[in-house]
């Protein structure tokens, strides 16, 4: 029973993050969401930010099981985007990331919240880190990427899409677009003879790109 009640609040929590944003998220709404007695918050978490807390390291490990698979099988930047549109329309449908968008936000006020957050963040950046050093490793490219500042990077902008979508759907879009622009031009490049793939990596490091530290 205890492990039960305690499933129903971090879902319960999930769902009133996404239903009332943060500012929302109470013993109330969470218990309400649970189906359960709201002093249950306090019996099993001790707190309402240490529910926020486990909801959100649990949903985070949820989703990123999920698609640990399908990330796996990536090989090109085209279709690390694919998953990406596929993820986007899926997330945003199920409200799994605006949870944690949500987590994010409380952060900024609420100091406990933080760490849990960028927990949650970090397991979608490390699975992307490793797509990006797969897919980039043998292109003209590879060398002179920070691919986990670029990890980095596309989580934050995965997150951010998402909300921005919900205000701007054309934009949202745009966004996109421009990202399969960038696509088409890494598997250009990455088409390049070995001739050309030195003359494209000489030009970058001459106009002051220069390969990330340990790379």
């Amino acid at each position: 029973m205890t492990g039960s009640t305690r499933s129903k609040l971090v879902a319960g929590a999930l769902a009133s993050l996404v239903e009332h944003g943060i500012a929302g998220a109470s013993a109330r709404t969470i218990a309400a969401a649970a189906g359960v007695n709201q002093a249950l918050v306090f019996y099993h978490f001790g707190t309402v930010d240490e529910l926020l807390v486990a909801a959100c390291r649990h949903g985070a490990e949820q989703r990123v099981a999920t698609y640990r698979e399908r990330l796996d099988g990536v090989r090109t930047v085209r279709e690390l985007l694919d998953l990406g549109r596929e993820l986007h329309t899926t997330e945003r449908a199920g409200g799994h990331v605006a949870a944690l968008a949500q987590l994010l936000a409380g952060a900024q006020a609420h100091p406990r919240l933080a760490p849990a957050a960028a927990a949650g963040l970090a397991l979608w950046t490390d699975e992307i880190e490793k797509v990006l050093k797969r897919v980039l490793g043998g292109t003209p490219l590879g060398g002179l990427v920070d691919v986990a500042g670029l990890a980095k990077a596309i989580s934050a902008a995965f997150v951010g899409l998402q909300l921005y979508e919900g205000v701007d759907v054309a934009g949202a879009d745009a966004a996109f677009g421009a990202l399969e622009q960038l696509a088409a031009l890494v598997a250009a490049v990455d088409e390049l003879g070995p001739v050309a793939g030195r003359a494209v990596r000489s030009h970058l490091r001459r106009t002051g790109v220069t390969p990330p530290q340990g790379g």
